[in-house]
């Protein structure tokens, strides 16, 4: 269940935004400690998220299939993140990493809800195509 994975995940300190920008900048370097660790930190705020978008029973059905789909927009966002943003009128703007990815992986969830949703309603749909009326004569 979802909720037991959150358990299992390491315990780190909230850091400054500073020093994420210095672990993200060493991430599009490519170097995997710091990736691996910018995820790790982000997975907590995803199944919040999920906590957050989603009902309980559909967390309980689909939650962990949602967050391992997750964690690949993790990897992709650390790689288009942008270290110079700037705002509209030009202004240097540092944006926390959770603040990049928070609408993301919103319409990720919410997506993925609408396919496993529509998925299930025609595996519980009768198959009429199938249906043969004469067969059901036959054994009358």
């Amino acid at each position: 269940m979802l909720i037991d994975y959150l358990h299992t995940l390491p315990k780190y300190p909230r850091i400054s935004l500073l020093e994420e920008r210095r672990l993200i900048a060493k991430a599009k370097k490519g170097s995997k400690k710091e990736i691996e660790e910018l995820v790790l930190r982000h997975t907590k705020f995803v199944i919040f998220r999920i906590y957050k978008k989603t009902f309980p029973v559909y967390v309980e059905g689909f939650g962990e299939e949602i967050l391992s789909d997750a964690t690949f927009i993790l990897y992709e966002k650390i790689k288009t993140y942008n270290l110079r943003y700037r705002d509209k009128e030009g202004n240097f703007k540092p944006v926390r990493f959770a603040s990049y990815i928070w609408k993301r992986i919103d319409g990720f969830i919410l997506d993925s809800l609408k396919a496993e949703l529509k998925r299930e309603s025609q595996q519980l749909s009768p198959e009429w195509d199938r249906y043969d009326p004469e067969e059901d004569l036959v054994h009358l």
